[in-house]
């Protein structure tokens, strides 16, 4: 009976090895697969969660399928079981360790908001509206609202032309204001630094005029290498007290009511930004410039020019007086019926 037992004994014993052995491999196996996902995925793990609503989770939105191993694994490879609350990003060749790898290290999922030249901060809210994963924090679009939010003061509380256009990459749950903040302070330095290196006597009070002047080049072309001589037409305009009669300037001052196209009463209308009818420079800038067009307003390029006009061809022609420019004129309106006669 002794030897019986002692048989049963064993026999248990390597029963309940082979069984953790084939557990051991059953969750390894598990771990080093691949999750069941055919594309990137964004996951949010909620503050709070542990292993069970954690695997409820993974199954319900089919990143992993049911299993008894997943438990163990947390088990076996405690680290694992660490997990951080956010949202991340999985990868179809991700495995499931590494998946637990990730949540366990709290890398959040980044998110690219891209800002680009040229563009209007009612257009940046707009966009921050339409973003995925930020947190609306602003009550409206107001521009006074912005400001108020992020504290602007003095010339800059007119907020457009203030923050620098780039992509910008965020968290989940990031605040609206603290990507505006962020553009804000990145213009705020490269003005700073522009405006330390400028060309001397340029006819600018403030960085405001220079960031305004950068502006309306920004809308005016966006051939680099013209840049510097649009910057030399507004730039001897206003040491002559020309009026710098620039469209883009007229459209901002227009607002909603601007449809796409300008008549000739919209040009005689006085606004602060309607450059026709008013002298100098509008009262702000009209959108917010990149590097290349507030380094043209620092240096613009010594010339005679008075006048430019765009050629038909991409670019545009620039001239020293009005009967030239006139003659550009044509050959521009020439250039344009050949074109829709084609």
């Amino acid at each position: 009976m002794t030897k019986i037992r002692k048989i049963l004994v064993a026999l248990l014993a390597i029963a309940v090895l082979a069984a953790a052995a084939f557990s051991y491999w059953e969750t390894r196996q598990f771990a080093d697969s691949a999750l069941t996902i055919d594309s990137e995925t964004i996951f949010t793990l909620p503050v709070g969660s542990g292993r069970v609503v954690l695997e409820a989770q993974l199954e319900s939105k089919h990143i992993i399928s049911g299993t008894p191993w997943f438990g163990v694994l947390l088990k076996l490879e405690p680290e694992l079981a660490k997990f951080k609350a956010g949202t991340y990003r999985f990868t179809p060749d991700m495995t499931v360790r590494e998946m637990l790898q990730l949540l366990a290290s709290g890398k959040e999922a980044h998110f690219p908001l891209r800002f680009v030249e040229g563009t209007r901060m009612q257009e940046w809210l707009s966009q921050l509206r339409n973003a995925l994963y930020i947190k609306h924090t602003l009550s409206n679009d107001k521009l006074a609202t912005v400001a108020a939010a992020l504290k602007l003061e003095g010339e800059q509380q007119g907020v457009e032309g203030w923050f620098y256009p780039d992509t910008y990459l965020y968290t989940a749950n990031t605040p609206d204001v603290a990507l505006l903040n962020c553009a804000h302070e990145r213009m705020e330095k490269r003005v700073d630094s522009v405006w330390q290196g400028k060309m001397d006597d340029l006819p600018y009070k403030s960085k405001n005029d220079m960031l305004t002047v950068a502006s309306i080049i920004e809308k005016e072309t966006a051939v680099s290498e013209e840049r510097s001589k649009v910057a030399s037409v507004f730039i001897n305009r206003l040491r002559l007290g020309m009026r710098l009669q620039t469209d883009p300037t007229v459209i901002y001052g227009m607002g909603d009511s601007y449809k796409g196209t300008m008549t000739r009463k919209d040009l005689e209308t006085p606004t602060a930004y309607n450059t026709y009818a008013i002298s100098g420079l509008p009262l702000g800038p009209i959108a917010m410039p990149g590097k290349a067009s507030l380094e043209a307003a620092a240096h613009p390029e010594k010339t005679n020019f008075l006048y430019f006009v765009a050629n038909g061809k991409g670019g545009h022609t620039f001239t020293t007086n009005l009967a030239s420019h006139n003659k550009a004129v044509q050959v521009y309106r020439l250039t344009l019926k050949e074109k829709n006669e084609q």
